[in-house]
């Protein structure tokens, strides 16, 4: 029986040569919103290491929208031309299609390096004004958020759509705004970030509309044949806060706008959250999305055994799976685990030569013996 987590996907104009993601992963090494070679090294790995689709880490739409001094942006020229530049190289040597991940930080940006403890910057240190919601901070410690005005909003919009149309310029094959984790656009849809009394919070329906109109703003300016997906936390782990049913309804109104996928992951948003955390403890809410709201889910979370990965595609909790830690750990997992499904993944030529299967392909210089060379070729 052929691989289900090695067949291909298809999400619009794009066809996946499989089912396996690397998921969006923040470097903290960026300057000023600008990628330097380290990007190139990082996901370079992974473009040629036989994956279906890879996502460069959270982009900021503007300055502010930065986690750290160091998350990726790209809101000018400079950023622009340098992640061309990593583009560019993936896909000279790479196999595997790259997208990007369009973010705003809100309330939680304007953070320290996460090996420098990655709590609120102090003003000392290059703190910046955050913008959320509701001037409701993260934590105990951390920044009061500017309660987003029409202006504000607008801008913001602005941004994510300027964003997008550089994202489509530069040859990104795949488009995902990120609405998890506790940024600014799952802030709206949470009930514990966002206390605002007018159109943009209240009910459900009002917290929805804003993260709404971000999307339906960027998928208007997307060709047709272009994937755009949404990443979101499917519940807070807090009581009282966003959870899975909303997450549904969520998922129904952005099929409405075009949604091609959800990216279900979840928590991020309280550090009173309360994470079961454990293998695939994530999956049953793509599985939940994928069935009540009939879109394209990708599953997240403590995925890092092949036969686990495989299970959720072949039993249908999810369409694609997303390695994060996992791939950091293993740049080769999907060469791994192709070997452990008899499945096929691609490598570059250059690597062909270490694939169990291409064992006495020759080497200039250093022919196989005569037995194995036409073993290698397929004679008897």
């Amino acid at each position: 029986m052929s691989s289900a987590l090695f067949t291909p996907f298809n999400l619009r104009g794009l066809e996946m040569p499989n089912r396996i993601v690397v998921a969006p992963m923040c470097q903290y090494s960026a300057k000023d919103g600008t990628v330097g070679d380290w990007h190139i090294m990082h996901l370079g790995q992974f473009a040629v290491g036989g994956n279906g689709l890879l996502f460069v880490e959270a982009t900021g739409t503007e300055p502010e929208g930065r986690i750290t001094p160091g998350c990726v942006g790209l809101w000018s020229d400079e950023n622009e031309a340098a992640l061309q530049r990593v583009l560019d190289f993936c896909n000279a040597y790479g196999n595997t299609p790259v997208g990007i991940q369009l973010a705003h930080a809100g309330r939680k940006a304007s953070a320290d390096l996460p090996w420098n403890g990655g709590t609120a910057l102090k003003p000392d240190n290059g703190a910046w004004q955050t913008v959320g919601p509701s001037a409701e901070p993260y934590a105990d410690g951390w920044h009061t958020p500017e309660a987003m005005t029409d202006e504000t909003l607008d801008r913001v919009k602005t941004s994510f759509v300027a964003a997008a149309k550089r994202s489509v310029r530069m040859g990104f094959k795949v488009i995902e705004i990120h609405m998890a984790h506790g940024y600014l656009l799952h802030q709206f849809l949470s009930p514990i970030s966002n206390r605002r009394n007018d159109a943009y919070g209240g009910t459900p329906e009002g917290r929805m509309r804003y993260p709404l109109e971000i999307f339906e703003a960027v998928r208007a300016v997307l060709p047709d044949d272009l994937p755009l997906g949404a990443r979101i936390s499917a519940t807070d782990w807090v009581e009282g806060g966003w959870d899975i049913e909303g997450s549904v309804a969520f998922a129904h109104e952005l099929k409405k706008l075009g949604c091609d996928f959800i990216d279900v992951s979840s928590g991020g948003n309280s550090p009173k959250q309360q994470i079961p955390v454990g293998p695939g403890y994530q999956t049953p809410f793509a599985e939940r999305i994928k069935r009540d709201a009939d879109i394209a889910t990708m599953a997240v979370g403590k995925i890092t055994d092949a036969i686990q990965a495989e299970h959720i595609i072949r039993s249908g909790q999810a369409d694609m799976v997303a390695l994060a830690r996992g791939m950091l750990y293993d740049p080769r997992w999907a060469w791994h685990a192709a070997e452990t499904l008899r499945g096929k993944a691609a490598f570059p030529p250059q690597y062909q030569r270490c694939h169990p299967a291409l064992a006495g392909e020759p080497v200039p210089g250093n022919p196989p013996p005569p037995e194995k060379a036409k073993e290698a070729a397929g004679v008897s």
